[in-house]
């Protein structure tokens, strides 16, 4: 297992060839760039910076940001356009099957140089067909407040067996505490995909290790879902909310780790900004989503991302170089940098500004620690809302007293029906 590819401090070099002249900044240049931005939260960051680009080398950027939730559908529609993106996101391996034959080889350009790691590199067979522009990681969000008043630190936390210990008498005393163990779980689409998606990474992310998977298998064995209930209990029996309700939706888990309701918030990095606004660095931090797997003790946080720039190469020879050009700036330049470390968070770059989220560094402080990263195995999901759905469903019914038997079908049949819908 890979034990250092968050490290700031890791440099690697790359080879190949590069498309004759890019990255050569020059505002002659007559190529342009249209960027169909994966990210809503960040059209206004990059409407601006596209406008400080072009006044600074003459080269217009295009920024189209597509709907939360409709990137693929937008993408289609756009690349059918005369004057289709020059720069996209192809975030895991199923787009790169969707969208290789429109992937230009990142091979030893001047931004897949700039990189300090290709774990978030996805290829087209040889060719490089994604770079990622940014990573993001999750765990459990841990109030060290609350948890310090309950009577225990961090540190007493090191597997699921003394995770449940702690929140098991953190939610016995939860009354004379005024606080619970954890935060609702609810199953509406603004909060499933924490569970369906993420905590469901974690017996994907095991099995994938074991059967070493290199691209979407076309049936998953569950062989980690008796783990995958152990931790999944734990959130719906200890916490304040009644789990027969979890379907429902209407709950707001980030308000409620804000107001100090619960010590644990299953959640990621992207968290930091909201709750900084509420606690101080030293007042929380992140540990790993314990389920019971032996050895996991030097489990870290579960570290990747669907953030992954590709280059048309249909485009114009012109485009693609400006498009080259504009990558390699924004990864290196003080203005560029600074965009994407706010906008983005931590970016896999030389030149990355510093960044302070404290949920990164504790990432980095596991490895540091020779801790292992849990890679992000739910991008291979076959069809990922309709299987997500399916895990909905399941455990919705389980939340309400019916068997496990409908989630582990949910998880193993779903994927084998939904692999086979992707690959008709």
């Amino acid at each position: 297992m890979k034990k250092n590819f968050l490290s700031l401090t890791v440099s690697v070099a790359m080879a190949g060839t590069v498309l004759a002249g890019c990255s050569s900044g020059s505002k002659d240049s007559a190529g342009k760039v249209y960027w169909l931005n994966f990210k809503p939260e960040a059209d206004e960051a990059l409407q601006q910076i596209a406008k400080d680009y072009k006044e600074e080398t003459g080269v217009e950027v295009k920024v189209v940001t597509a709907a939360s939730g409709k990137y693929q559908e937008t993408l289609t529609a756009e690349m059918d356009k005369s004057e289709a993106p020059t720069l996209f996101v192809v975030g895991n391996q199923a787009a790169v099957k969707t969208w290789g034959d429109y992937c230009y080889d990142l091979k030893d350009t001047d931004v897949y140089k700039e990189l300090t790691t290709d774990d978030f590199t996805l290829y087209n067979g040889e060719e490089v067909a994604s770079i990622g522009y940014c990573y993001e990681t999750f765990g459990i969000i841990v109030n060290k407040t609350l948890l310090a008043k309950a009577g225990y630190s961090v540190e007493d936390i090191t597997n699921f067996n003394t995770l449940k210990s702690v929140a098991d008498d953190i939610h016995a005393r939860a009354g004379e505490l005024g606080f619970d163990a954890f935060t609702s779980s609810g199953m509406d689409d603004s909060s499933s995909w924490r569970f369906t998606g993420h905590l469901a990474n974690l017996p994907l992310y095991y099995e994938s290790v074991d059967d070493n998977w290199t691209e979407c298998p076309a049936e998953v064995k569950g062989t980690y879902l008796d783990n995958f209930k152990n931790i999944w209990d734990l959130y719906i029996t200890d916490s304040a909310v009644d789990k027969t309700t979890l379907a429902t939706g209407g709950y707001d888990a980030e308000a409620e780790f804000k107001d100090g309701k619960a010590v644990f918030y299953q959640n990621g990095s992207w968290e930091y900004s909201a709750l900084s606004e509420v606690y101080g660095d030293d007042e929380m931090t992140m540990i790993p989503i314990y389920t019971g797997v032996e050895g996991e003790e030097n489990q870290g946080l579960c570290s990747g991302t669907e953030n992954c720039w590709a280059v048309n190469k249909n485009a114009s020879e012109e485009d693609i170089n400006a498009t080259l050009d504009f990558m390699k700036w924004l990864v290196t330049s003080e203005e560029g940098t600074k965009m994407m470390s706010e906008q983005f968070g931590e970016i896999p770059y030389k030149n990355a500004a510093e960044n302070n989220n404290v949920f990164f560094k504790a990432a980095n402080e596991a490895l540091e620690a020779g801790k292992y990263s849990v890679a992000w195995a739910f991008n291979y999901t076959p069809n990922v809302d309709q299987w997500r759905s399916g895990m909905v469903a399941a455990m919705n019914k389980y939340d309400n007293g019916e068997s496990w038997d409908n989630v582990v079908s949910a998880f193993v049949d779903g994927w084998a029906t939904q692999y086979k819908a992707a690959n008709e």
